[in-house]
């Protein structure tokens, strides 16, 4: 009874995960790669499952994924954005940081760490409505600091905060905190132009 008690526990966390990634719009490799389940399991979970909610799940992605990590760091909201997703991985014990160098429990079972990762992208999309990153592109990110390519998070020595910069980039003992200043809006001259038809008149 305990052999078939934890089996029946482990298929249930497989389709559990796999109805939540089919939720989130993942491709059909990363649910096999995650869950082993085959696409027509997969299609069987889509169609008793998804297509009776009232939300339909989002669309999967269907462009390539970029091949270097960098590309999260290509604008300053785009980086925002991906270094709050980071910080959600690194909160939920999905990637290392400088305080924590040996890998954390949850890489031991892939399910657990699949069930982890849903859990930081839908708090990130809680977070940020109009989201950039698609769950493909999370997952990218988190395996390109899983391997520290291209990027790596970083604890600001000023602030303690947590931010993403380039893997190759020389260390520093802040993310630049001290030297921003608060962006005041510069006034502008209010120029007094006339009326149409008296500029007609001219």
């Amino acid at each position: 009874m305990r052999i078939s008690d934890h089996r029946y526990n482990r298929d249930r966390l497989r389709f559990d995960l796999a109805v939540r990634m089919l939720h989130h719009g993942a491709r059909a490799r990363t649910i096999r790669t995650w869950t082993g389940l085959s696409k027509d399991r997969q299609r069987k979970l889509f169609q008793v499952y998804l297509l009776q909610l009232p939300q339909p799940p989002e669309r999967r992605m269907r462009s390539k994924l970029p091949h270097h990590a960098s590309c999260f760091l290509r604008s300053s909201t785009l980086g925002f954005e991906a270094t709050t997703l980071a910080s959600l991985f690194s909160i939920l014990g999905l990637i290392c940081t400088e305080k924590a160098a040996e890998p954390p429990a949850t890489w031991l079972n892939p399910l657990l760490r699949g069930e982890a990762f849903c859990q930081a992208y839908e708090i990130y999309r809680v977070l940020y409505p109009t989201a950039r990153l698609s769950f493909e592109h999370s997952l990218f990110l988190l395996e390109s600091l899983a391997r520290k390519d291209g990027v790596k998070l970083n604890t600001c020595g000023q602030c303690q905060r947590l931010y993403l910069s380039d893997a190759v980039r020389i260390e520093q003992s802040g993310c630049g905190c001290g030297e921003q200043r608060l962006p005041l809006p510069r006034r502008r001259r209010t120029l007094i132009r006339p009326p149409l038809h008296e500029e007609r008149s001219l």
